[in-house]
């Protein structure tokens, strides 16, 4: 309950306050560099593998393959704008939204896309565990610095680990210094 409603007041204070801004200014930028909209959907996997539409800001020039092909460091199809907002974690943003409907928590393990979550339940054991609590814009393995592409099997397994690492010792306070860290990590745009 106490996380439930964190996730409500943070979100509806960004989405009331600041968001509306970095829409207006994210927005022009990606619509004067590439075609397409501004905001990216993708369907990815929720708690207890229930599907949503994740909301980020278009990193990528429209194609075919975004929702089965993961973004690698150097990708073709990411954007000028897209590899500062990706670099940034600009991109992210749009998922208070996403947060405030009940999708999302601000802190759980990334949410994956469908394509992916299949995959890894096949291939990696005790997958299915890390969709037993709501995925999170921000969690362990992130701030750990395990982001982005994950090219092996043994990096999303690692990964994995972090995410029930967090599963098994995830409280309020955990929370809460995570998303802090998070947050001044944000603020100094690394």
């Amino acid at each position: 309950m106490q996380k439930r409603a964190f996730d409500i007041m943070v979100s509806l204070v960004f989405i009331c306050t600041l968001f509306p801004l970095f829409y207006v200014i994210i927005g022009a930028a990606i619509k004067l560099t590439s075609a397409g909209p501004v905001l990216f959907r993708q369907r990815r996997s929720g708690l207890e593998n229930k599907p949503f539409t994740c909301l980020k800001f278009r990193t990528m020039v429209m194609n075919d393959e975004a929702d089965t092909l993961q973004a690698a460091g150097d990708d073709k199809r990411i954007t000028t704008v897209g590899k500062f907002l990706r670099k940034t974690s600009l991109d992210e943003l749009p998922q208070f939204i996403n947060v405030l409907r009940g999708d999302m928590s601000i802190v759980g393990p990334r949410p994956h896309m469908l394509y992916h979550t299949e995959m890894y339940l096949a291939l990696i054991p005790g997958y299915m565990r890390r969709l037993a609590v709501k995925p999170g814009i921000t969690g362990v393995a992130q701030v750990l610095g395990y982001r982005g592409e994950t090219p092996e099997l043994a990096d999303m397994a690692r990964r994995m680990r972090l995410d029930l690492w967090y599963i098994n010792h995830r409280s309020f306070k955990l929370d809460l210094c995570l998303f802090i860290y998070t947050f001044f990590d944000f603020l100094k745009m690394k």
